[in-house]
């Protein structure tokens, strides 16, 4: 008897880059997700311009993605980071500007805390490259308070 297959969770994942085509490497990674043993994209938000934060650089583009998955966050991480690797990411020091960076915002209604991830993602709260286009694509799930703290965070829609 094969096991019962995995439940689909609704995971949140913030997309940003800054180094060569951003736009373009967004809509690659959206894709990349959508192809990804045990995802399916579901929805992403527009594309968002805005400056760095505790880096530098030019600017980043942003988005986020709703996915459902079948992998637990730990192999939902693995993909995620593979397909940075793919694009070419490098760490060289903390907030390097980067051509893709993916960031496990929810994970369902799970909280993990291990030294590889922590979910729901710190900082998120914190982000408006995170929260506006997190609104976008789940409003329920954006507290109105979080949006106020971050307004003098530039971002701008990109068409």
């Amino acid at each position: 008897m094969s096991p019962a297959p995995r439940p689909v969770v609704t995971a949140y994942v913030a997309l940003g880059a800054n180094l060569g085509d951003a736009a373009q490497t967004l809509r690659a990674a959206l894709q990349a997700l959508d192809a990804a043993p045990g995802v399916r994209l579901r929805q992403a938000s527009s594309l968002y311009r805005t400056a760095p934060i505790e880096s530098s650089g030019p600017d980043y583009i942003n988005a986020v993605a709703e996915v459902g998955t079948t992998l637990n966050a730990p192999d939902l991480l693995s993909a995620m980071q593979a397909i940075e690797n793919a694009a070419g990411r490098e760490r060289p020091y903390r907030n390097a500007p980067r051509t893709l960076d993916l960031d496990l915002l929810l994970y369902g209604n799970a909280h993990v805390a291990s030294p590889t991830l922590t979910v729901p993602h710190p900082r998120m709260n914190e982000r408006a490259f995170v929260l506006v286009p997190l609104a976008e694509v789940a409003p329920h799930l954006v507290d109105e308070r979080a949006l106020t703290r971050v307004r003098d965070q530039a971002i701008e829609r990109m068409a």
